[in-house]
């Protein structure tokens, strides 16, 4: 296998095995507006910041439109970087440029001449040729264009260029012709929802001899060019760590848990709004700031200033945890944020902050961002295995409908949990109260009782099991104790 040329795009390089083989030729296409100029502007600046030539041929854009576009990134064009255009040449100011013409005015053979010339005098290692679609123009027939590229290939292969071809996919007919011609072939798509920002992904639709990574890949354009985020495989994730069991710092709740929760699994607190199910993963947050571990608390559904306010009133100083590096707390915009993004900052955390314990509260915000909720247990299935094997305890929250009757989810992950704590409202003596159980625990014994807890200023306290009431987890208690049988007389 040949010598690879990276993007300079981390996640696109990851996706493509490394990068490009060079000497060959690639297709890069998408619709306008996709990415496709930034994308290659970044392979060359990469190729001119490892020493190599580049030449960008443009029979599209302009010089001065394509430095703008570098320029809204914060980039300037190195001298390696040659930009061959072919514009008017009555629109030429300057008499020195007249090797520049207008590809419109001319034929396909005298278009095809001035590009190999600018090749041959610049002998770059990189290419990028924007784009195809003023080449199929010029073609005005398949069997034509199919025989230029040809030649194309040909010469670029003995110039000993990687080629990169750009194509807006603007034409009325699809043609594959470079599809099969090419070495490789990259498509860029944009995906615009109902509602909330365009989300774009990309997916590798051929390379040849690589084991790449298949499927779509989220990526986002942003100030300083593309950030791509590969599709998370767990399987690729295999880490060693002891399965120590950790506690929540109050002793009726790790006793409910059979001595606590066990590192690398997941845990799903579920339960109506206003249950306390947030309040209760800081528990456990702040039982890892105590044994000196890091946390991060990824929150969908309420601004990040709010929960730390309301973690107050449970002792618990988030802001303090923040500033001496115990806790990563980011509010998730899940109308932005693509369902990639997130697992890419979820990884991040883990991977470079050595994060051990992942609070995603909620799951139903988090669903926002997914088109359809069986995508959302794919993600999800992937991204908590790729947590588990890395040994961080995770948790997930997920609100159900109602306050007291109604407490069917949207989202069903009760399979995926390795522990379920379920939380519930009930009545007594004209009073709401709120019962805590533990309906799940794979990884070793728990108690089966259901127990009373109040939210009180030094946190979460349980009670004894609840007696003479049966029907609390299903939503509808009723009383069975003393004094519940009517009289008799």
């Amino acid at each position: 296998m040949g010598e690879i040329a990276r993007f300079g795009i981390r996640g696109l390089d990851d996706v493509l095995a490394g990068g490009l083989v060079r000497q060959r030729l690639y297709l890069l296409e998408g619709h306008p507006g996709t990415g496709k100029t930034t994308v290659a502007l970044q392979f060359l600046l990469e190729g001119a910041a490892r020493g190599e030539r580049c030449l960008y041929i443009t029979l599209s854009e302009t010089e001065e439109e394509l430095r703008d576009c570098a320029a809204s990134h914060g980039w300037t064009l190195p001298e390696a970087i040659t930009i061959f255009e072919l514009i008017p040449p009555e629109a030429l100011e300057d008499a020195a440029h007249q090797s520049l013409v207008y590809a419109a005015d001319l034929e396909l053979v005298e278009t095809t001449r001035l590009i190999l010339e600018a090749i041959a005098r610049i002998r770059p290692a990189r290419i990028v040729l924007d784009s195809l679609s003023e080449i199929r123009l010029l073609a005005q027939s398949s069997l034509r264009y199919r025989r230029q590229i040809l030649a194309l290939k040909h010469h670029f292969t003995v110039s000993g260029s990687t080629v990169l071809l750009l194509d807006d996919l603007t034409a009325e007919v699809q043609d594959k012709t470079v599809h099969s011609v090419a070495h490789g072939v990259i498509r860029l798509e944009g995906v615009t929802p109902l509602y909330g920002a365009e989300r774009r992904r990309l997916r590798v639709v051929k390379y040849r001899g690589r084991a790449f990574r298949g499927g779509f890949h989220d990526f986002t354009i942003v100030g300083g060019g593309v950030r791509v985020f590969p599709r998370l495989i767990a399987a690729e994730h295999h880490h060693a760590f002891a399965r120590d069991r950790q506690g929540s710092g109050e002793a009726a709740l790790d006793a409910l848990l059979g001595g606590g929760i066990e590192q690398g699994t997941s845990t799903l607190l579920l339960g109506p709004s206003g249950t306390g199910k947030s309040l209760l993963a800081l528990q456990f947050i702040r039982a890892a700031a105590a044994r000196g571990e890091r946390s991060a608390m990824f929150v969908f559904d309420e601004e990040a200033g709010l929960l730390v306010t309301r973690a107050q009133g449970l002792g618990i100083d988030l802001d303090r945890l923040q500033r001496d590096g115990f806790l990563l707390l980011e509010a998730v915009d899940a109308a932005e944020l693509s369902p990639g993004e997130f697992a890419h900052k979820v990884r991040q955390a883990v991977e470079d902050r050595n994060v051990r314990t992942v609070v995603v509260d909620s799951l139903n915000g988090y669903q926002a961002a997914m088109p359809e909720q069986t995508f959302l247990l794919l993600h999800m299935h992937e991204l908590v295995t790729f947590l588990n094997r890395r040994g961080a305890s995770t948790f997930l929250t997920v609100a159900q409908h109602g306050l007291l009757a109604e407490t069917a989810s949207s989202v069903d992950l009760t399979y995926l949990a390795d522990t379920v704590i379920l939380m519930r409202y009930f009545e007594r003596d004209g009073r709401v109260c709120r019962a805590l159980s533990v309906v799940k625990k794979r990884a070793g014994p728990h108690e089966d009782t259901i127990r009373e807890y109040r939210i009180t200023p030094s946190g979460f306290r349980i009670g004894e099991p609840i007696p003479g009431f049966q029907d609390i987890l299903s939503g509808e208690p009723s009383y069975t104790g003393p004094g519940s049988a009517p009289d008799a007389g």
